[in-house]
């Protein structure tokens, strides 16, 4: 946790900040076509600038006042889908004009309330639960939670999050498979034939002067590189008009001036701010939908402070950390719903596995990370130029970290006795139904009529919601059909060992800044307070009950894996 040199500090946090660039700005052009925005670019630039922005502020507050280990925080899957579900219902589907550019006036009053009625249900949605997040960690009720939920739970609902958004990723990668197929392709060459070729570089140090280092760009931009390169072809096709000029015909999506002139008309300059989009409004059914996703969210949180502990070399994660890290991801949820993005916030995977390539596990690192998104956040053009992003690039990077995630998802089997028929029947029942009955309902919109709308529309987002029910499915079958703990994957959890090379602390890792801790320390009631640093014992006793608390916290299955989910691994 030694702060390297400011230079390096800021390169490092560039780093962090290409890696998670992908996901920030791939939800909210998802979430635009629920929203009936596709054809409002300046708009979609403005969901990515205050994604940046809350991104940048969660970050800041959970390195200060939660985990305190070097996570980014960000967007996060595991609420799109209970979203694009609620959106997609028959009540909520955009009006056919708004699927029209021509017919779409960005400034029409009629048009800026059909988009922001569907914003502020989903800000309310939101808001509401990330309350459930933030009892779960600041009660310590997560610990509790965390002894029910197996791999045979877990594995379903992560796979889900990418299996369900198939059908967006092939809608932007089929309006031009070329293209979508080079995007693909090159990501994949990156990332998995070349990460480790290093490209030399020229540096100049006062001890070596000017000399040459290895760099391993590949390895950590993979995305990035691929979509740039990807953009710059569909640039060049464009301009020689090899790309058809037709909106109705094949092909038109990938060129780069669909969009016409949005990054000049964008502001330089630009301000999010809670309730921009007006006074948020709550839906049951959007809520209970949300609260799945949050779920979802919090049990890869958990994996992640884990694994970011193991490779950053600090002392094993005590139970008042993790219940301060969900605590404080709730809070940030609840801020980012407030704000308007449309989704809440989460630990990123893809950043922890950042921390593991470096080998650098600096909380100042992070902190810069955040400064740079919030100065992201207030420029409006750099939010503008991200939405000329070609429709089959999107697809193509699409193709590549929704099925990432699914094999991620599935990876938590490793520890599961899969040779049982027990976990067979578990595992395949639940992925099978969560495919089949959203497909069912899809096709079927009217069938279900309690005769009360509000039990109608609960029903239409959670059986919509893939993860809600192959997580139900796999968590209720896991605990009542008889088995092991060894064959459950429950026996071998993994024991998360920090590098003894660089153990500080656990007192000095994980205690609230500005002397917080030691004052409250002074007070006997704090012991009883599960999100406050425990006083008072003994070093060992502490070292002792830090280990346990992590064994007994940790996710089972194999937690390592959680550090790919959302993007393609570094």
């Amino acid at each position: 946790m030694d702060v390297p040199p400011w230079y390096l500090c800021i390169f490092l946090a560039f780093q962090h900040n290409l890696t998670a660039i992908g996901a920030l700005v791939t939800i909210p052009l998802i979430l635009s076509e629920g929203l009936c925005l596709q054809h409002d670019s300046l708009t979609q630039g403005r969901l990515i600038n205050t994604i940046f922005l809350v991104s940048g502020l969660s970050t800041l507050l959970q390195i200060t006042l939660g985990v305190r280990l070097p996570i980014l925080q960000g967007g996060t899957f595991a609420l799109m889908s209970p979203a694009m579900a609620f959106l997609s219902m028959p009540e909520r589907q955009c009006p056919a004009w708004t699927q029209n550019a021509t017919l779409v006036n960005a400034s029409s009053p009629v048009f800026i309330d059909v988009w922001q009625s569907r914003m502020r249900t989903l800000q309310g949605a939101i808001m509401v639960a990330s309350v459930l997040q933030i009892v779960v960690g600041f009660t310590g009720f997560i610990g509790f939670l965390m002894r029910f939920i197996g791999p045979l739970t877990i594995a379903p609902t992560v796979s889900l999050i990418g299996l369900s958004l198939y059908n967006s990723a092939g809608m932007k990668a089929g309006s031009h498979w070329g293209v979508s197929a080079m995007t693909v392709v090159l990501i994949t060459l990156f990332s998995q034939y070349l990460r480790k070729v290093p490209v030399p570089i020229p540096v100049y140090s006062k001890a070596k002067k000017l000399h040459v280092t290895k760099f391993y760009m590949f390895q950590i931009m993979p995305i990035l590189l691929g979509i740039g390169i990807s953009w710059l072809v569909c640039y060049l096709l464009t301009i020689y008009d090899r790309l058809p000029a037709d909106p109705e015909r094949y092909g038109y999506l990938a060129r780069t001036d669909v969009k016409g002139d949005v990054v000049g008309r964008a502001p330089w300059l630009t301000l999010a701010y809670p309730g921009q989009w007006g006074t948020p409004t709550v839906s049951l059914a959007a809520v209970l939908g949300m609260m799945a996703g949050i779920i979802c969210s919090m049990l890869e949180s958990v994996g992640d402070y884990h694994t970011c502990a193991r490779l950053s070399g600090a002392p094993p994660l005590p139970k008042h950390a993790i219940n301060r890290g969900i605590g404080i991801e709730g809070v940030c949820s609840l801020i980012t719903g407030a704000f308007g993005t449309g989704n809440g916030t989460t630990s990123f995977s893809e950043n922890v596995a950042a921390v593991g390539v470096t080998k650098v596990g600096s909380r100042m690192v992070i902190f810069v990370s955040g400064i740079i998104m919030i100065l992201l956040g207030f420029l409006g053009k750099i939010g503008a130029v991200f939405t000329t992003i070609p429709t089959p690039v999107v697809g193509g990077m699409l193709i590549i970290m929704f099925g990432v995630i699914t094999a991620a998802g599935i990876s938590n089997l490793q520890s599961v006795d899969m040779n049982s028929s027990r976990n067979i029947f578990v595992f395949g029942f639940s992925m099978f139904s969560a495919i089949m009955i959203p497909n069912w309902m899809m096709k079927n919109p009217d069938f279900i009529d309690t005769g009360v709308v509000e039990v109608d529309q609960v029903l239409q987002v959670l059986l919509n919601t893939p993860m809600f029910i192959g997580g139900v499915l796999g968590f209720v079958l896991d605990n009542t059909i008889p088995g092991t703990k060894r064959e459950r994957g429950l026996a071998t959890g993994n024991k998360v060992e920090p590098d003894s090379s660089n153990i500080l602390g656990t007192d000095e890792v994980y205690d609230l800044p500005f002397g917080i801790s030691s004052r409250l320390s002074s007070y006997p009631w704090v012991r009883y307070v599960p999100f406050c640093p425990q006083r008072g014992r003994s070093s060992n006793k502490r070292a002792e009950g830090d280990a346990s608390s992590q064994r007994s916290n940790q996710l089972p299955g194999n937690t390592e894996l959680s550090v790919i989910i959302n993007q393609v691994n570094l």
